[in-house]
């Protein structure tokens, strides 16, 4: 009993000495700031690790959460949840860097799908111009793919939606899904390589 009474002690105690750094820092207090990164820095970075969008980086949201914490903390106010308002820039730093990275991949799938650009990487010895009349060709040879494959590969590589939920959509196995889309990837892939011999 005595053991929970003294933990609960120190509990308060930590509180209160964090809530003393922090009215510091806000007061333009720099070693007070550095002393809240290094208190939460371990478990800000957990905690990223799990949630961040495929393709993120836990210690870029870190840095870029703590940046943010930093420009606000004349907004935090005194008595709430320090804990609860940091996690939440966190949290909106995430929803930012995921809508980012999703403008990204929008791009690429448009300009670069993934069928091309692992092709692109095997030769990247091509000159430029090469790889333009590849792009080109890819556009050509995605308006021949049939509308419903073409749906398929929509999904995949312009909504980067999981291969076991187009499953779900075509009804059909995640096997199948992947076959489908290895021959996709291979038709016009040969396509591209048909239209650049014949120099079209």
């Amino acid at each position: 009993m005595n053991h929970h009474f003294g933990g609960l002690m120190a509990e308060n105690r930590d509180d209160y000495l964090l809530a003393g750094v922090i009215a510091r820092a806000r007061a333009g207090d720099r070693s007070a700031f550095e002393a809240i990164v290094r208190h939460y820095q371990r478990r800000l970075r957990s905690w990223l690790a799990v949630h961040c969008p495929p393709g993120g980086d836990a210690d870029e949201g870190a840095q870029r959460t703590f940046l943010a914490v930093y420009s606000r903390l004349a907004e935090f106010q005194d008595g709430t949840n320090f804990d609860a308002w940091l996690f939440t820039i966190a949290r909106f730093q995430l929803m930012t860097e995921a809508t980012r990275l999703r403008r990204q991949a929008d791009y690429h799938a448009r300009f670069a799908p993934d069928l091309l650009a692992r092709e692109l990487e095997l030769r990247s010895g091509e000159p430029d111009a090469l790889t333009a009349d590849r792009l080109r060709h890819l556009a050509a040879c995605l308006e021949q793919v049939p509308e419903r494959d073409r749906q398929v590969l929509d999904w995949r590589y312009r909504e980067q939606l999981p291969i076991e939920q187009m499953a779900l959509r075509v009804d059909r196995s995640t096997a199948a899904v992947k076959k489908l889309l290895w021959v996709l990837r291979l038709k016009i892939r040969e396509c591209i390589d048909t239209k650049m011999a014949e120099g079209a």
